[in-house]
């Protein structure tokens, strides 16, 4: 812009010299006063000229410089967006980390809080052909009652088992419990008390599946004792009772030997 006004300087210049050359060259044509006046309205207009360029210039300037300082302040602008962009990315990528950081907080929580709460809900067991709700805490107590008995321990066991019938009398273990107390107390040789037991469970549940198991092992527990007589009963019930069970087929062969 300002070298386009100064070529218009130059041109106007110029043509002022022009001027003033050709009217000097012609003086003689004019009067003095004539002349003098001429030579006057040519300055004039040189200087008017002058200062409208001069004037053209400076507006020029000055719209260069405030374009400038525009430039500027939006360049600055412009960086100063760029940090408050890197800053929000910044500010996201933390509050992402910390989302995350809850999450993965509260999926440990939830799984923490359903673990603690599956050691008091009831569990679905089956035993003996049977199957029913039991509390955790019970279902471990008669688990660990049977495992200490095929360890052969069965002193121990009748222990636990005598226990476990004590803290639980209404669970659907007790008949279960029940046998394999009776078996424990038969390997220890306590007899007697093995057939208290085995009759409490033909008692307490006829139509178990280790019923007739029990009426047979009270048998044992009688010919042990040497009470054949009631052995013979006992296992002629059996076969009255349950005629088609495993226990019924080892009663038929057994009653033959019996005198």
């Amino acid at each position: 812009m300002q070298m386009i006004l100064l070529k218009a300087l130059k041109f106007s210049v110029a043509v002022c010299c022009s001027l003033l050359a050709a009217t000097t060259s012609h003086a003689g044509l004019f009067e003095d006063d004539e002349a003098r006046k001429a030579i006057l309205d040519l300055r004039q207009k040189v200087e008017t000229i002058g200062q409208e360029l001069e004037h053209s210039r400076k507006s020029a300037s000055d719209e260069n410089a405030s374009l400038g300082k525009s430039m500027l302040d939006l360049q600055g602008q412009i960086e100063q967006l760029k940090t408050e962009l890197g800053t929000l990315r910044g500010s996201n990528e933390t509050m992402m980390r910390e989302l995350a950081d809850i999450q993965r907080s509260q999926k440990d929580q939830v799984q923490l809080v359903g673990e603690r709460l599956a050691k008091f809900e009831p569990v679905k067991v089956q035993i003996d052909g049977i199957e029913f709700l039991a509390e955790p805490v019970e279902k471990r107590d008669f688990e660990g009652a049977l495992t200490v008995f095929r360890k052969g321990d069965f002193v121990s066991a009748q222990n636990l088992f005598v226990s476990f019938v004590g803290r639980y009398p209404t669970s659907k273990y007790v008949t279960s419990a029940l046998f394999w107390l009776g078996n424990a107390q038969y390997a220890s040789r306590d007899y007697k008390e093995a057939i208290i037991n085995f009759k409490a469970l033909i008692s307490r549940d006829p139509d178990h599946l280790r019923t007739p198991e029990a009426i047979l092992s009270v048998a044992n527990c009688q010919l042990e004792l040497k009470d054949t007589k009631g052995a013979r009963k006992t296992l002629t019930d059996l076969l009255k009772a349950y005629p088609l069970s495993e226990a019924a087929v080892a009663a038929k062969e057994r009653l033959p030997t019996l005198k």
